[in-house]
């Protein structure tokens, strides 16, 4: 699963799974033993769970990179590596 960035100990993913299509454009934020899966538009948590901390500063990430996190979402969709995007600083 490609990494597109990380910040805060948070590490963010993206992945087209082989052979199942995706409905949602999403992505995936680890953090020590958490997993959440956000969508991009709207930037909302739709699955899993991170500590308050985490999570406000993945939304804020998101909203921040929300047109790379769709430019990555598309690469994928077709075949090709994402871009790293930048971290919360």
């Amino acid at each position: 699963m490609p990494e597109l960035s990380r910040f805060f100990g948070i590490i963010i993913r993206m992945y087209l799974e082989a052979g199942i299509e995706h409905h949602l454009p999403h992505f995936h934020a680890y953090y020590q033993d958490e997993v959440a899966v956000f969508s991009i538009q709207p930037v909302e948590l739709i699955a899993g769970s991170l500590s308050r901390r985490q999570l406000r500063f993945v939304e804020a990430w998101a909203e921040l990179h929300q047109t790379e996190l769709m430019k990555d979402w598309e690469l994928l969709q077709l075949g090709k590596s994402p871009d790293s995007i930048q971290p919360l600083n």
